[in-house]
């Protein structure tokens, strides 16, 4: 402990030193300031008291003023600990992080993707969509269609079943009619085509969601926080429409609300931000 005061009174004794050791400072302040921010959105806040105590715990028991010897050398690696402890506990949250770090497109034009299609003919597709929404809603027959600006992973679409046909509202209805085999999982649509139906889906892992929210919502949910896709869903107990966009959830979509945000998906139309009232219904 001793020599730690002192490696910092000497690392003030220069310009240079000083300089650095402000930096040092900030540096030291961002990360963890990073990690307090990042432990309250993944709703960690009541750990970041306990990880305060073993923060100073270890820093007491491993300096030379507590002889206990087994403990300080554990003490002395307690950062490492808790990081390989973080990158299990929040494996997904990281993943997620990464993605949208290592995603070469902004939030301006993270839709404008090139199809083989038209824009007439996404206009169409778009049409089809919202009429097909439309009527399960009114029948409450639940649906969960999954919207892909990107191309999507094979993995993904092997999870159910390949389809690759133009879609229609009818065939829409048609997969997700509660007696056809497919109707349970999701359906993968890119451009004016559908991929594959029946898919299965990650779930959400977040815990403050409504309770009426069932596993079509998390599903959604769970597939928006790891790719960037657009995932409506038709509750099969109310008919409401949802939207799940970048792993948050908007309820109570009408059809024009529905065509503005496709449109905005296919490029047709301005990236415009979510209105806040709608992702904080419930």
């Amino acid at each position: 402990m001793q020599q730690f005061f002192e490696n910092i009174a000497n690392s003030f004794s220069t310009v240079e030193g000083i300089v650095f050791s402000v930096i040092d400072i900030i540096v030291t302040m961002l990360l963890v300031y990073a990690v307090l921010i990042f432990l309250k959105k993944n709703n960690a806040t009541r750990l970041m008291k306990y990880l305060v105590v073993v923060i100073v715990l270890s820093i007491v028991i491993g300096s030379d003023i507590v002889p206990m010897p087994v403990a300080t050398h554990i003490c002395s690696n307690i950062l490492v600990i808790l990081l390989i402890i973080g990158l299990i506990v929040f494996a997904p949250e990281i993943k997620r992080v990464m993605w949208k770090l290592a995603s070469p497109k902004t939030a301006e034009n993270s839709y404008t993707t090139k199809y083989d299609c038209s824009d007439e003919e996404l206009r169409e597709a778009i049409d089809e969509i919202v009429r097909a929404t439309q009527y399960m809603s009114k029948k409450d027959v639940g649906a969960l269609i999954v919207i892909a600006p990107d191309n999507v992973p094979e993995q993904n679409l092997e999870s159910g079943t390949r389809i690759n046909a133009n879609l229609s509202c009818s065939l829409i209805e048609c997969v997700f009619n509660p007696k056809a085999p497919l109707h349970d999982g999701a359906v993968y649509i890119r451009g004016n085509k559908i991929l594959a139906a029946g898919c299965f889906l990650p779930l959400t892992q977040q815990t403050d969601l409504d309770k009426e929210l069932g596993t079509r919502h998390r599903a959604a949910i769970g597939i928006t926080e790891q790719s960037n896709y657009l995932a409506i869903i038709v509750s099969e107990e109310t008919g409401i429409v949802s939207v799940a966009r970048n792993g948050e959830l908007a309820r109570y979509y009408d059809s024009q609300m529905l065509k503005d945000v496709l449109e905005q998906i296919y490029g047709l139309k301005a990236v415009g931000k979510p209105k806040k009232h709608l992702l904080k219904r419930k």
